[in-house]
């Protein structure tokens, strides 16, 4: 069965870095779309950014410019740089990635999350 496992959240003040890290365990045959969600309280769950197999990476308008995905296919892994983080962009982030578990197959699956905090 394949799991997501995040890390890399926290606490930081304004202005701060953190980088999201997500290893995908288990078997599957490959991995397509990787994405991060954030889901802040009293708000809908909203995709922050995308990454596709060959590395093209879209994000949401208020992080464009301040956020970097990047993922590394030969270890399954997605990473989310931050940098000069904002009050507005604390909540968990969730990974989410588009997998094949086999030859023309599709599956999506999704991590349990990080917290990020960002204190004014």
């Amino acid at each position: 069965q394949v799991q997501l496992v995040e890390s890399g959240g926290g606490s930081v003040e304004v202005g701060g870095s953190l980088r999201l890290s997500c290893v995908v365990s288990g078997r599957y045959f490959r991995i397509n779309m990787m994405g991060w969600y954030r889901q802040a309280p009293g708000k809908q769950r909203e995709l922050v950014a995308t990454i596709t197999t060959g590395d093209l990476a879209g994000y949401i308008d208020y992080v464009e410019g301040r956020f970097t995905d990047s993922r590394d296919n030969d270890k399954g892994e997605v990473y989310l740089q931050m940098d000069r983080l904002q009050p507005e962009d604390t909540g968990v982030y969730c990974c989410d990635v588009d997998l094949s578990p086999g030859m023309g197959m599709t599956q999506e699956v999704w991590g349990q999350g990080t917290q990020v905090t960002v204190d004014s």
